[in-house]
């Protein structure tokens, strides 16, 4: 498959309701946003079934019944997160047993309406004591089968990647990696750039940390139904930190006449290994905001001016520029 630099990211629009929603958020602007980045451009949508404990999924296949079949986008999505029915509210289990990887597989595709998914991923390693192996060979074999084209792991190590490995490729890895959350350079970019797996980075804007508008005000507005809310990055010293990080941006941006935004993600393209980056968006207005990233080249000047802002401000962890 080949992919645009930027794909769309599906968590936000999954909604409220859930342990880690993003607040209310209305179906007909999510709908709207997909089918703008897709006339824009994009060509992949990535998602993933606990997002809204299924809704994200019936929200993208609402917003593919317009779009001819022709110019639909690659469908990526998740499983190995269960949800209890009962209590929405509940952090779901990370379950890898094969019956179960197997029964979600069937659900995702009949939520996304479509005969296969193009990427299909481990969304975290399992915690039921289903080995690595058992269920990444369930995935391979789903490959062999036609229920997915590709197979991917989400938030696994170094180590992990290469134990999955020695059972059949690894086409992806989706980690995390923003300027402000930078550890996955230290070791699993590098590993999937020497086996060929594709990379696509989520959370390039540290979940709206790095978009240019955020403040210390909207962090503290931050509904109880968003997740942020209640995350560390959002509040106290961490919070001043970061956001002194992304005014350091806006000489850069302003250098390329683009949004701050786009820099952030950029910056995450530049690494060497790193395929595409996911970016999230619960409105046309949004997509704008970023589509800028997929044809902005850093400078090495650029990057040097970033890792001193990140140096200067303490933000975050991890090696702050790629060659160094």
């Amino acid at each position: 498959m080949e992919i645009t630099r930027i794909g769309f990211g599906a968590w936000a629009i999954g909604g409220a309701d859930w342990a880690v929603g993003w607040g209310t958020q209305d179906d007909r602007e999510s709908v709207a946003a997909i089918r703008h980045a897709v006339e824009r451009g994009i060509n992949w949508i990535d998602t993933a079934a606990i997002y809204g404990l299924g809704h994200s999924e019936e929200v993208v296949r609402q917003a593919f019944a317009e779009i001819p079949t022709s110019e639909r986008p690659y469908v990526f999505t998740k499983c190995g997160l269960v949800w209890d029915e009962n209590d929405r509210q509940a952090l779901p289990r990370k379950v890898g047993a094969p019956a179960s990887v197997r029964r979600e597989v069937e659900a995702s595709l009949k939520r996304l309406g479509v005969e296969r998914i193009d990427l299909y991923q481990m969304h975290w390693p399992a915690e039921d004591g289903t080995p690595l192996e058992e269920y990444w060979q369930t995935l391979l074999d789903l490959k062999k089968e036609g229920k997915v084209r590709a197979v991917g792991l989400s938030n696994h190590s170094a180590a992990q990647l290469e134990t999955a490995e020695s059972l059949g490729h690894v086409d992806t890895l989706q980690p995390p990696f923003s300027a402000i959350r930078r550890e996955v350079a230290q070791a699993e970019l590098n590993w999937c750039h020497a086996h060929q797996t594709g990379v696509i980075v989520y959370s390039p804007m540290q979940s709206g940390l790095l978009t240019g508008g955020f403040s210390v005000e909207r962090a503290q507005a931050l509904p109880k139904d968003d997740w942020r809310s209640r995350n560390a990055e959002f509040t106290g010293e961490k919070l001043t930190r970061n956001l002194r990080f992304a005014d350091a941006l806006v000489p850069i941006a302003d250098r390329h006449s683009t949004s701050v935004a786009a820099v952030a993600i950029a910056w995450t393209l530049a690494w060497p290994g790193v395929t595409g980056a996911i970016v999230g968006a619960r409105s046309p207005a949004q997509v704008d905001g970023w589509l800028d990233a997929a044809s902005l080249d850093l400078t090495g000047q650029d990057l040097t001016d970033i890792a001193a802002a990140i140096e200067a401000t303490g933000a975050g962890s991890g090696p702050l520029q790629p060659g160094k």
